[in-house]
C-alpha cells in the first residue's frame, strides 16, 4: 500500500511552483479528497496562499540581499555599509572655475565675500559661479587684485538650525540633494545674543580627537541628502541648547556648466563698480553623486587601504576620493619607470616617486590647478619620501581597414546597411572594451564580433595601424619623441623605402614657407625623412630627419622649425599625427597610454561572397598578418591626413 506525502515542499518560491505545491499537499490530505482544486473557490484560495508566500520569500531574498555590501541594491543599504567602513560617499560636484578679478579704485582695501556672483553662458544657457570664501585684498597702485579666485557653479545657500536638544529628532541637514559638500562651511554661533562663532573643520582621523577639538562628522542618509552631526563631548566638542548651526554650501547643477570660459560681474563688489574678470581656467569637474557600483568598488579598498597610498590601489582610492569626475586611474611606482612629458614613458627607473594618470568623465585632461590640488589632497595619505607625480592620459588611435565577404542570399540587408552594422559593433567595441588604462586592442577578439555582426557575414580581413598626436612648438626649432610603446614592423632593412616604410603623418610648414606642405615617413632602414609632394613623386627636404626604433616603438624627430600644421580630417588642428604599422595585430596600452579606434579614418567595405561552389575558385587570405597591414601612403598624394 502506497503511503502518500503528506509533507509541503518549501524549496520554490515562484508564484506557479507555490501553488502547485500547495494543490499536492491539499489533496494528499485525507480531508480533501473529493474537493475540485481547479474550481473557481479552491483556486482562489490557493492563489492567495500563494501569492503570500511568494511576497513573503520575495521580501526576505531582499532583506538577505540588503544586509551585504556586494548584493546590496538600495543605494540607502549600501550607504550605510560604506559608513560601517568609514567610507565617506562622494557627494554632487560643482564645476570649478580660476579666475582673475581686479577692482578698479583708489579704496585701500577691499573684500569680496563668499557667495559673490559670477555670471557666464554655456550652449545659450545662462548659469551662475558663486566664491565660497570671504577675501581680503590690498591696492597695489589704483586697483585691488583678487588673482586665482575659485568659483563654483550654483547658488550660494545657508542653512541656520537652532540647537534643541529636548528634540530627539533634531538633524542638521543640507537641505538639497544637489549640495556640493567639497565646499560646505560650519559654523556654530554660541547663541542668538552671543554672535561669537567657531568655524568647525571635517574629521578626517579619529585618533588625532580629544573633547576639545572643534570638528563635524558628515553622512548620506537615506533621502539622499548630507547630514552633519557632531561629537558628544568626549571624542570632540559637543553642541549645547541655544547654539546656532550655520551651514554655507553650493548648491549646483553638477555637470551643466562643465567648459564655461567667460565670466561676468553683474554688479559691484565692496561698492567698486569698476570690475575687470579674466580666466585662469574654464570650470570643469562638474558631477554627479557617486553612483551605487562605485561606492561597492571604492568602500572596500579605502577600508583596506587604513588611511595611508602605500600601493598603486592605495593610491586610486585616493584619487576616485579626491577626484570626483574619475573614470579611470592608472598608477605606477618610479621603479616601474618614468614618464616624461617629451618622451612620453619609459622604462627607467626614477625612484622615489609614484606617478598618477586620471581619465576624466568629461573627457579632459585635468587642468593645472586639478594637479595641484590632487597632489596637495594625496600629500595627506603618502609615506614621506615619496612625490606623488600626476601625468596626462596618452591615447593611441588604432586605425582599422576591414573588409568582410557576406553571402547575400542569407540576408536582407544591402551592403549599405550591413557596413552599417558593423560600424556599430567597432563603434560598441571601442567604447566597451577599449578606452581605459590596462585594456589591449585584440585582433582576433575584434575579428570574431566583425563576423559575429550578421549570420550572413562569412569572414573578414582587417588590418591595423596605429596613430598618435603630437603638438609642436611653433616658430621654435625642437626636438620631438612620438612613443608608440609597441613594436613597429619591419622585416627586412630597407622595407617599403620607396613608399614611406611604416611611418606616414598629417602636413605641416616648415622655417617660414608657406607654399610647401610638408610629411614625415621613414626609409625601411631606421631614419626618418621629410619629403613634399612635386608632381605626385616625393621630394626629400630632409632624409636624416630623425630615427626609428623599430624594436621599442619610438619615432624620434631631430630640432625642426614647425611654423603652420595642416588640417586634421578636414577640421582645422594644431597638432600632427603621426600613424605607423605595428609589428603585431594586438595592441597593448603602457602606464598612461589609453587606446581608441578612429572612427574616422577607419575603412568598412562589404562585397558579396562570389564563390558558388564550396572549394572550387575560392582564394584564401590571411587575415591581420603584419604583411598585409598597409596604409594608404603611395597612391594618392597629397592628402591632410599623409595617408
Amino acid at each position: 500500500m502506497a503511503i502518500n506525502d503528506k509533507r509541503l515542499s518549501v524549496t520554490e518560491f515562484d508564484f506557479d511552483d507555490v501553488k502547485d505545491n500547495l494543490k499536492t499537499f491539499l489533496k494528499n490530505q485525507t480531508e480533501f479528497t473529493d474537493y475540485d482544486f481547479e474550481g473557481s473557490g479552491m483556486s482562489a484560495l490557493l492563489d492567495v496562499l500563494a501569492y503570500n508566500t511568494h511576497y513573503l520569500g520575495f521580501n526576505a531574498n531582499m532583506l538577505a540581499n540588503e544586509m551585504f555590501l556586494d548584493s546590496a541594491s538600495l543605494r540607502s543599504s549600501v550607504v550605510s555599509h560604506a559608513k560601517m567602513l568609514g567610507y565617506e560617499v562622494g557627494s554632487p560636484k560643482a564645476p570649478k572655475a580660476t579666475i582673475n578679478v581686479s577692482l578698479a579704485t583708489g579704496n585701500a582695501l577691499a573684500t569680496m565675500p563668499a557667495g559673490t556672483v559670477f555670471t557666464t553662458t554655456v550652449d545659450e544657457v545662462s548659469y551662475q559661479f558663486v566664491t565660497i570664501a570671504d577675501v581680503t585684498k590690498q591696492n597695489t597702485g589704483n586697483s585691488i587684485p583678487f588673482d586665482s579666485t575659485e568659483v563654483y557653479e550654483g547658488t550660494y545657500a545657508t542653512t541656520k538650525y537652532l540647537v534643541d536638544s529636548n528634540d530627539a529628532d533634531q538633524r542638521f541637514l543640507l537641505a538639497d540633494v544637489r549640495a556640493d559638500t567639497s565646499t560646505l562651511t560650519v559654523r556654530v554661533q554660541n547663541s542668538a545674543t552671543d554672535t561669537t562663532s567657531t568655524t568647525y573643520t571635517k574629521a578626517t582621523d579619529i585618533t588625532q580627537l580629544s573633547s576639545s577639538s572643534t570638528v563635524y562628522f558628515l553622512q548620506e542618509i537615506e533621502s539622499g541628502k548630507f547630514e552633519v552631526y557632531f561629537g558628544d563631548g568626549a571624542t570632540s566638542v559637543g553642541l549645547t541648547d541655544g547654539n546656532i548651526v550655520q551651514l554655507n554650501y553650493v548648491v549646483t547643477n553638477k555637470t551643466e556648466a562643465n567648459g564655461a570660459f567667460n565670466f561676468t560681474s553683474p554688479g559691484a563688489i565692496d561698492g567698486v563698480t569698476g570690475v575687470t574678470v579674466t580666466t585662469v581656467s574654464s570650470a570643469n569637474g562638474g558631477s554627479e553623486p557617486e553612483t551605487i557600483s562605485s561606492i561597492k568598488l571604492n568602500a572596500p579598498l579605502d577600508y583596506a587601504s587604513q588611511g595611508r597610498a602605500v600601493t598603486a590601489e592605495d593610491y586610486k582610492v585616493y584619487v576616485r576620493k579626491l577626484f570626483n569626475n574619475t573614470q579611470a586611474v592608472s598608477v605606477w611606482g618610479g621603479e616601474d619607470g618614468s614618464f616624461n612629458t617629451s618622451t612620453g614613458v619609459s622604462s627607467t627607473p626614477e625612484y622615489g616617486k609614484v606617478f598618477i594618470s586620471v581619465k576624466s568623465t568629461t573627457g579632459i585632461n585635468l587642468t593645472t590647478s586639478q594637479k595641484e590640488n590632487l597632489v596637495t589632497g594625496l600629500n595627506s595619505f603618502k609615506v614621506a619620501s615619496i612625490t606623488p607625480v600626476v601625468v596626462d592620459p596618452e591615447t593611441t588611435f588604432i586605425i582599422l581597414n576591414i573588409t568582410f565577404n557576406y553571402n547575400s542570399s542569407a540576408t536582407t540587408l544591402g551592403k549599405n546597411s550591413l557596413e552599417t552594422n558593423v560600424l556599430t559593433t567597432l563603434t560598441n567595441y571601442s567604447s566597451s572594451t577599449l578606452n581605459t588604462f590596462n585594456s589591449p586592442f585584440r585582433h582576433s577578439q575584434l575579428t570574431g564580433l566583425i563576423d559575429d555582426t550578421d549570420t550572413s557575414i562569412l569572414n573578414n580581413t582587417t588590418t591595423v595601424t596605429m596613430g598618435k598626436f603630437f603638438t609642436p612648438s611653433l616658430n621654435t626649432s625642437t626636438n620631438y619623441t612620438i612613443n608608440f610603446a609597441n613594436a613597429f614592423y619591419n622585416p627586412h632593412s630597407g622595407h617599403n623605402s620607396s613608399g614611406g616604410g611604416i611611418l606616414a603623418s598629417t602636413g605641416f610648414q616648415i622655417n617660414g614657407d608657406t607654399d610647401t606642405e610638408y610629411f614625415f615617413d621613414e626609409n625601411g632602414a631606421g631614419v626618418v625623412r621629410i619629403y613634399s609632394v612635386v608632381s605626385g613623386t616625393r621630394t626629400y627636404f630632409n632624409s636624416a630627419a630623425g630615427t626609428v626604433d623599430y624594436a621599442n616603438g619610438t619615432v624620434s624627430i631631430n630640432a625642426v622649425k614647425i611654423t603652420a600644421v595642416s588640417n586634421v580630417d578636414g577640421l582645422i588642428s594644431t597638432q600632427i599625427r603621426v600613424t605607423a604599422i605595428p609589428s603585431s595585430t594586438d595592441i597593448v596600452p603602457v602606464r598612461n597610454q589609453i587606446l581608441e579606434v578612429d572612427l574616422v579614418n577607419s575603412t568598412i567595405t562589404g562585397q558579396v561572397d562570389n564563390t558558388t561552389t564550396t572549394g572550387v575558385g575560392y582564394t584564401t587570405t590571411t587575415s591581420g598578418t603584419a604583411s598585409t597591414t598597409s596604409v594608404n601612403t603611395t597612391t594618392s598624394y597629397p592628402t591632410s591626413s599623409g595617408y
